[in-house]
């Protein structure tokens, strides 16, 4: 089956609290490491999952420009956090905070990428859908040339109005 062929459904599954998600990708990002909690949420086998871009677990109510800024902040050498809604290969979904940084190696290059998820907040959850919602919405009603720049707008404006940093939003969400 086909991550495209994929029916998203309501079917929650909700992480423990001692859970880690952990995976790792090349600088393309296809995996080349993930754990058992990793293949136990995901619904695929670990030889589904190696090779794989790591995009087959993406739900597709998830805004695409949270993508765009995780890509641009590691493009930087820069670590990020977010609030990960996340699809199983039975079309079920999960939530995750999620944690990605480079991999450097010791000569100081960059060779990939790793993701450590966790259990988020669950009174962060309502708000954080709330916001994609929005987001999604103008990325609809924008169209796909300026879907990325609708939807990163209303996040914009939304660290504006709220005069915090995308990192600030995320933390209260976490600590909430």
């Amino acid at each position: 089956m086909k991550h495209k062929d994929i029916i998203p459904t309501d079917k929650e599954r909700i992480m423990r609290e001692q859970d880690f998600i952990v995976s790792k990708t090349d600088l393309k990002g296809r995996i080349i490491y993930a754990n058992e909690i990793f293949i136990e949420f995901s619904g695929y086998s670990e030889e589904e999952l190696l090779g794989s871009q790591h995009n087959i677990v993406r739900h597709p109510s998830m805004p695409r420009v949270v993508f765009k800024l995780l890509w641009d902040y590691l493009a930087e050498d820069k670590e990020i956090f977010a609030f990960v809604k996340n699809m199983s290969k039975d079309g079920g979904f999960y939530w995750v905070f999620t944690h990605v940084a480079p991999i450097i190696d010791k000569n100081k290059q960059k060779i990939g990428y790793t993701s450590v998820r966790r259990m988020p907040n669950p009174k962060a959850i309502p708000i954080v859908t709330d916001v994609y919602k929005a987001m999604l919405q103008a990325e609809k009603q924008a169209g796909v040339k300026d879907a990325m720049a609708a939807s990163g707008a209303v996040l914009g404006n939304l660290l504006e109005e709220k005069g915090i940093s995308y990192e600030e939003l995320i933390n209260v969400l976490q600590a909430l």
